[in-house]
């Protein structure tokens, strides 16, 4: 049996040796500090309860793990841990807990619950990450509902300005014109799977990692286009600064062509509203 949301590494480092495979469980809170032996992991997700075994990682926030059939596939090592949890299986098979690229992928639901990594910063082209990572929409409605009066949450009700010198009859309330809804910004229908896309390098920064001493660092894109199957135009983006992606060796401004899958997960502390997972076949144009 083939699992259609599998996100395969295009590259990643093995953990072969015990010792630093326990180790790096250990790192990820997958098992406890005192912990000297393995346990049987479970993925529980797309509708699935699957032992699966830990293989290695692709960075600190995309860990690679193989499940029953022998199918790799990224996740984010703490939305894993909660894999784990002997309550999830509920949550995850009802549908209360989603993955995040069905999403984190996230992941976008990041893409969501990390497509919520699959990432470092996610993550189904994208790898599976937890439901708190990256998933900070802001209420795109704030400066209107900030303007309605309280209790009216569908602002029906004009605001009260109270008597007004040189008007008729000082008693009379005057009505205060509501302003203009704010426009929100045209939903873009992303496609699934992988796509053939160009983007211009913008700049290189870091974000908070909560579950390490380390900032993840990330590359925001501007100009991102889909260019295959269709050409659809969305603007800026981001990615992991990943090991593949820094053989590189990209600078500000370089323009890239690359297949890879496209997800709507926010940036942390970013208005960047998409996220680039696995880029493959990475072209430089000149």
């Amino acid at each position: 049996m083939t699992y259609a949301f599998t996100i395969e590494p295009p590259d990643y480092y093995a953990l072969d040796n015990e010792q630093e495979l326990i180790a790096k469980c250990q790192e990820w809170g997958l098992i406890s500090a005192k912990a000297t032996k393995l346990k049987t992991f479970y993925y529980k997700g797309n509708g699935q309860h699957l032992p699966c075994t830990i293989l290695g990682f692709v960075d600190h926030m995309t860990a690679v793990i193989e499940l029953d059939n022998g199918q790799k596939h990224c996740i984010h090592p703490s939305y894993l841990k909660e894999m784990q949890a002997s309550g999830y299986s509920t949550r995850g098979l009802s549908g209360a807990a989603t993955e995040p690229d069905t999403e984190q992928d996230a992941a976008g639901q990041s893409a969501q619950t990390a497509e919520q990594a699959s990432d470092p910063a996610d993550t189904s082209d994208q790898a599976d990450a937890p439901a708190r990572s990256y998933d900070m929409e802001e209420d795109e409605d704030d400066a209107e509902s900030s303007s309605r009066l309280k209790g009216d949450p569908d602002g029906l009700v004009e605001e009260y300005i109270g008597p007004q010198s040189g008007t008729a009859t000082d008693a009379e309330a005057k009505p205060k014109t509501k302003a203009a809804p704010k426009a929100k910004a045209a939903k873009i229908d992303l496609p699934d799977g992988k796509v053939k896309m160009s983007a211009v390098v913008k700049e290189f920064t870091t974000v908070p990692n909560h579950f390490s001493d380390n900032d993840d660092e990330v590359i925001i894109y501007e100009s991102v286009t889909i260019t295959e199957p269709e050409v659809i135009e969305v603007g800026d983006a981001w990615s992991s600064h990943s090991a593949t992606m820094k053989k590189q060796e990209l600078e500000v401004g370089d323009v890239l062509t690359f297949e890879a899958k496209i997800i709507k997960k926010k940036l942390t502390r970013n208005p960047v509203p998409y996220k680039i997972n696995n880029p493959s076949k990475i072209q430089k144009e000149e």
